[in-house]
């Protein structure tokens, strides 16, 4: 990790299909806003997370978890001047689905209505997958991590209500997704973007940031670190990813790959390969 006295693992065990981890210890690191296609639920052991969410800034202390849903826009940087040390799991929508169906009367796509909860049980289980999953302990990760989901499922876990009816702005926000989603590497500009969807720039600005929370440019951003970190899980060389994904050089990647990721490309790859080689 670049910066003094930060460290972060951001890793995959291979005997937990559907779940990332990272445990970190940061200073100075500053998340931009960005999402994710998962849950996110993090655990604070010392000092203090600020979580921007759309409508609010909360501050994720020790015996608190924070809890994001997939594709929610966010950022995180230290709550004080001592950083913050945590851990978070990254179960995929699939695994906290069968959580859900298997443990709870939720049906449908499941929510958490609450940014942050004081749960010390709940943070003591999160660093206990940590700690199973790196001793080796496959039915322990496995355990804990199906009992945490099953705790916060049942207290905190609710249906995703219908959708409201789209706007026009709703529609042109996820045409422009889609033409941004085609093509990468070599996307419009803002001024073309809106044009070739029969609106204004500034009107397609407000519906973009409106229905995912970032402007487009940002989510533009946020795909790509996706899309290489797909790559670098198949074994792709990072300068080769940074091109691939529409990076302008490997440089480029590394600095918004460790800015929203939380570690570097070549860190991210290592680890992956060490999962495969086991």
């Amino acid at each position: 990790m670049a910066g003094k006295g930060e460290w972060a693992r951001h890793w995959r065990y291979e005997r937990l299909p559907g779940l990332d981890l990272l445990r970190a210890r940061y200073l100075r690191h500053t998340f931009p806003r960005h999402s994710h296609d998962g849950y996110v639920f993090g655990a604070v052991s010392r000092g203090v997370e600020e979580v921007g969410m759309p409508d609010d800034t909360v501050y994720a202390g020790p015996g608190t978890v924070v809890m994001i849903n997939p594709e929610v826009a966010h950022t995180a940087r230290a709550g004080d001047p001592d950083g913050w040390s945590y851990s978070t799991l990254y179960p995929s929508a699939q695994v906290v689905a069968e959580v859900a169906a298997e443990t709870t009367s939720v049906r449908g796509t499941v929510a958490f209505g609450e940014t942050i909860v004081t749960d010390p049980q709940a943070a003591h289980l999160i660093a206990e997958v940590h700690r199973a999953a790196e001793q080796g302990n496959a039915l322990a990760a496995d355990s804990v991590l199906r009992i945490l989901l099953a705790r916060l499922l049942r207290r905190h876990g609710t249906a995703l209500g219908p959708r409201p009816r789209r706007s026009a702005g709703d529609t042109a926000a996820a045409r422009a997704r889609e033409v941004l989603e085609a093509d990468l590497t070599d996307p419009p500009s803002l001024e073309r973007l809106a044009a070739g969807l029969g609106t204004s720039p500034f009107a397609l600005l407000r519906g973009f940031r409106d229905a995912y929370g970032m402007p487009p440019h940002a989510w533009l951003t946020n795909a790509r670190v996706r899309a290489a970190r797909r790559l670098l899980e198949k074994g792709t060389a990072p300068a080769d990813a940074a091109v691939a994904v529409g990076f302008t050089d490997q440089p480029h990647l590394n600095r918004h790959f460790t800015r929203i990721v939380g570690v570097p490309p070549g860190a991210y790859q290592r680890e992956r390969k060490n999962v495969q080689d086991l």
